[in-house]
């Protein structure tokens, strides 16, 4: 697994609730604070107060093995009560990451959530340790793409929790 080969990874749960009752939570941009390992607080930038097309916002993240950074994210693409896309930073156009939640009806009162995540295509901050250590980058790239699938599945789980009326 290369970073250059843009490596995805998705996560998916059933929540036995309304698309509408877990849309309010996948879109509230600063729900993952609660369930993450790493993200810290988010805040909306340029006077935005809710999901938009084109809104941004900032994230800021702690790791004990990289530091603290923050990251400007812009919403790609917005379906209400299906589909939530923001990018992460980039040179130019092209993001340094992509983060996606699904919302799939399965019955009025059940959906499917899905997370997805896709890594590249512009450098991150992943990018500087790969410079140092090229012959571990396989290595390197697949701990990273572990990390953030369990930050997801504990996301999910909370939002499932949250959704189902159970304490989280």
């Amino acid at each position: 697994m290369k970073y250059a080969d843009c490596p995805t990874v998705s996560v998916s749960v059933t929540v036995e609730a309304t698309a509408a009752t877990v849309w309010d939570l996948v879109s509230d941009i600063t729900l993952p604070t609660r369930f993450s390992s790493e993200i810290r607080s988010v805040d909306w930038l340029d006077g935005a107060t809710a999901p938009a097309l084109g809104a941004r916002f900032v994230g800021r993240s702690a790791h004990e093995a990289i530091g603290e950074w923050e990251t400007t994210c812009r919403i790609t693409d917005l379906d209400e009560g299906r589909r939530f896309e923001w990018t992460v930073g980039g040179a130019g156009d092209e993001p340094s990451s992509i983060w996606r939640f699904t919302i799939e009806p399965l019955d009025e009162s059940t959906v499917e959530l899905g997370q997805w995540f896709q890594m590249g295509p512009a450098r991150s901050g992943l990018s500087h340790a790969i410079d140092r250590m090229p012959d571990k980058e396989e290595r390197i790239v697949a701990r990273r793409m572990s990390e953030h699938q369990a930050n997801m599945e504990r996301t999910l789980a909370g939002i499932k929790q949250l959704a189902e009326g159970r304490p989280a």
